[in-house]
């Protein structure tokens, strides 16, 4: 028992939420299909109940009406105590001779009363053959009372009224799991970033104090790619305290952001790795925080390299897609992703490498869709031919006005 507690609780509900959802609509159904039999056999029940009552009623009117005898029993505990039932005696020309449990309008006249009668013979003739009594000339209609006629639509209301709330109960837990998600990202890159601060800024002061050294000369070019990588912590720094806080987004050329962050790339991946960019015009804008921007091409760029073992091509690709989106692809010539995985990429833990922390992609889809109001998705895939991602950014300030004024962007 405690071993199935503690698989129970292993379970990763988040990555496997899709199943959760068919579970909490296979239980639902479930109960509601098991409502339904159930309430199915007591209407059964109740309905031959009703319609042993109508034979003994039926019986009971025809004997009265054949005998002489003091019929006051009869009259007061079987005649009068139908209270539920609508029946309808008729003769045998069809006219109504008297009647029990109709409802009729208020304020009906005699002509509107003849009608509901009318109406009510069409529903009872649809619903039980009539009774027939003394000898064929009187027959008695007569159909469901209203409590067995709501008894048998309620299981299917109960069945609706259970599913809305599972459904209910799923996206609650789905939305409350993303909040808490996202608290946990703005606290977690708010902490790092505070942490890589005194390193950074100590390192900043070394390679100062290497440039006014003896040794600057002699080590020039390995001082300033230091000095690179120390820009590149900075702005790491930066990136992380941008996460959960208000970003400023503003027009930037596509391009040259693009070919700024390939340039940084280049002597730090493979040699075997070629990057290419290609765009329909070089003076392309897009709205957009340029360091948050430039972190989504770097994780999408080394995931290629990394799908690629080292070798391989990497294309961007920069287009006009309409007035309101600029388009870039990020081609690869890697190990591609089945189709089931397009959208599990972006989920946050997934991962096809064995020390990947599947994190990447999730921060470039809440940077894209979270913070620029545009859209990152798997373009193409084929597994062993390569992957094709989109980025889709606002191409322009009004619709990114538009954006933050609905309120989906904190600006």
């Amino acid at each position: 028992m405690a071993k199935r507690f503690q698989d129970l609780t292993s379970i990763d509900f988040y990555q496997n939420r899709k199943q959760v959802k068919w579970l909490v609509f296979l239980v639902s159904f479930l109960i509601g299909s098991g409502s339904i039999w159930y309430t199915s056999l007591l209407v059964d029940e109740l309905r031959e109940r009703e319609s042993r009552q109508i034979q003994l009623l039926s019986s009971a009117l025809e004997y009265a009406a054949t005998t002489s005898e003091n019929l006051t029993f009869i009259n007061q505990e079987i005649i009068q105590q139908n209270h539920s039932i609508p029946i309808i005696m008729v003769d045998s020309e069809g006219a109504p001779i008297e009647f029990r449990n109709i409802k009729f309008k208020n304020n009906a006249d005699e002509a509107d009363s003849l009608k509901t009668l009318e109406r009510e013979l069409l529903e009872m003739q649809e619903e039980y053959e009539p009774i027939y009594l003394l000898e064929a000339d009187v027959r008695v209609f007569y159909r469901n009372s209203e409590l067995l006629t709501n008894l048998r639509f309620y299981p299917y209301i109960q069945l609706a009224v259970i599913l809305v709330f599972g459904a209910l109960a799923y996206a609650l837990f789905n939305q409350s799991k993303i909040a808490e998600q996202n608290r946990v990202w703005a606290g977690l890159t708010k902490e790092t970033a505070h942490q890589l601060g005194t390193p950074i800024a100590s390192l900043m002061a070394w390679i100062d104090y290497l440039r006014n050294s003896p040794v600057w000369e002699e080590n020039k070019e390995i001082i300033q790619e230091m000095d690179k990588d120390v820009v590149k912590l900075r702005m790491v720094t930066e990136r992380f305290s941008s996460i959960g806080s208000k970003p400023v987004i503003q027009s930037e050329n596509l391009y040259e952001v693009i070919e700024e962050t390939i340039t940084y790339l280049r002597p730090r991946i493979s040699t075997k790795v070629s990057l290419h960019i290609n765009a329909d015009s070089k003076d392309l804008d897009a709205m957009m925080n340029k360091p948050l921007l430039e972190w989504v091409i770097e994780n999408i760029c080394k995931n290629a390299v990394d799908a690629m073992k080292g070798r391989g091509e990497i294309t961007i690709t920069v287009l006009q897609d309409s007035d309101k989106y600029v388009i870039v692809d990020i081609t690869d010539t890697g190990k591609g992703i089945e189709k089931k995985n397009f959208k599990k990429v972006f989920y946050p833990g997934f991962s096809t490498r064995q020390r990947g922390w599947g994190l990447g992609l999730t921060l470039a889809k809440r940077i894209v869709e979270g913070y620029h109001g545009g859209k990152i998705f798997v373009k193409s895939s084929e597994v062993g031919v390569g992957t094709t991602f989109r980025i889709m950014l606002l191409g322009n300030l009004e619709d990114a006005s538009q954006f933050i004024t609905e309120g989906i962007l904190e600006y």
